[in-house]
């Protein structure tokens, strides 16, 4: 039994300054990250370090993510019990959800990273390294897809949010909650969230070349910033006000482009979901639905984003993505 141990670089890496740039840019190896960990040893499960993309999150790709899934199953059919990847924190609520959907094991995959880097005071890597070791150890925490554990708590990938830039306490998941806890080094499971069917494997290359657009809804948005974009990219995000709103004048720009290519109505609100049928005015959920928007429930717009490209790099028709959606959101 083992915990395999991927690292991609990210603030729980910086471990040092380069005197030609200034900031922190040193990266650790996972071997230094694991020997900065007080109480590893007491996990009483040998990790296996595997080095990988040493990039910032920023520069992750669906290439980089569809490669460490690989990386990690092959760990796990070669034993391993579950998977641990440290990364930058900036993206992986999009990353780790895109890892949730095509993750096809039982075996946990887990996500962690650091607000803090090594040279500061009150560094929460190590801590956060620790946790996620144990999730992924933790005999409760299978059959529950790809997971993120962080200042003791353990989300669900899917609902994750990153709601502050500086705090230790960012990630929450504001529509659940956390679905467990790390309390003196035992992994609690609250909840368990139904897990849906891992989607295909997605092709890298038809990855790399599906292009979706997010679009924010503003005050007296008219759309300008469309046209063009049917001939540019295959599918569109759009992140409306409140429950699903737009300006009446951007309504028909996006019911054009709905008859072009698949546009998802989500919120920019930060929670809750999209409604169906409540509001009829012209920019309203209704109105924008009959128009040939597809309802994102409750996804926000980022997870959206990730999984209309991996549904449109498969080669998913409308009716697919319809219900992708209903399925996810």
């Amino acid at each position: 039994m083992s915990i395999a141990l991927i690292t991609l670089g990210g603030t729980i890496a910086m471990g040092g300054v380069d005197a030609s740039r200034p900031g922190v840019v040193t990266r650790l190896t996972g071997a230094d990250l694991t020997a900065a960990v007080p109480g590893l040893a007491e996990l009483g499960v040998p990790v296996d370090v595997r080095d990988t993309h040493a990039v910032p999150s920023a520069n992750l790709t669906g290439r980089h993510l569809l490669d460490v899934v690989a990386e990690a199953s092959r760990a796990v059919t070669g034993g391993a019990t579950g998977v641990v990847v440290t990364q930058g924190t900036d993206t992986v609520e999009e990353t780790a959800f895109l890892a949730d959907l095509v993750w096809p094991h039982a075996a946990p995959l887990v996500f962690t990273g650091a607000m803090r880097n090594p040279t500061l005071a009150g560094a929460d890597g190590p801590a956060n390294l620790l946790a996620a070791l144990r999730v992924a150890a933790a005999p409760a925490t299978r059959d529950l897809g790809v997971l993120v554990a962080v200042n003791d708590e353990v989300h669900a990938a899917r609902w994750l949010r990153k709601t502050h830039s500086t705090s230790t306490a960012t990630f929450a998941a504001p529509n659940a909650g956390p679905i467990g806890q790390v309390i003196e080094g035992e992994v609690r499971v609250l909840s368990r969230p139904q897990r849906h069917e891992p989607l295909p494997p997605a092709d890298p290359d038809r990855l790399e070349a599906t292009r979706v657009a997010l679009y924010v809804v503003t005050l007296e948005d008219d759309g300008l910033l469309l046209d063009g974009l049917a001939d540019t990219h295959q599918g569109l995000v759009v992140a409306g006000f409140g429950v699903g709103h737009v300006p009446a004048a951007l309504a028909p720009v996006l019911g054009d482009l709905a008859g072009r290519m698949p546009v998802v109505l989500t919120s920019r609100s930060g929670a809750g979901s999209v409604l169906r049928h409540t509001y009829g005015a012209v920019g309203s959920e209704t109105d924008l639905q009959r128009r040939g928007l597809l309802n994102g429930g409750l996804l926000d717009p980022y997870k959206a984003r990730v999984l209309l490209r991996l549904l449109l790099a498969a080669g998913a028709g409308r009716d697919e993505v319809a219900a992708a959606l209903a399925r996810h959101g």
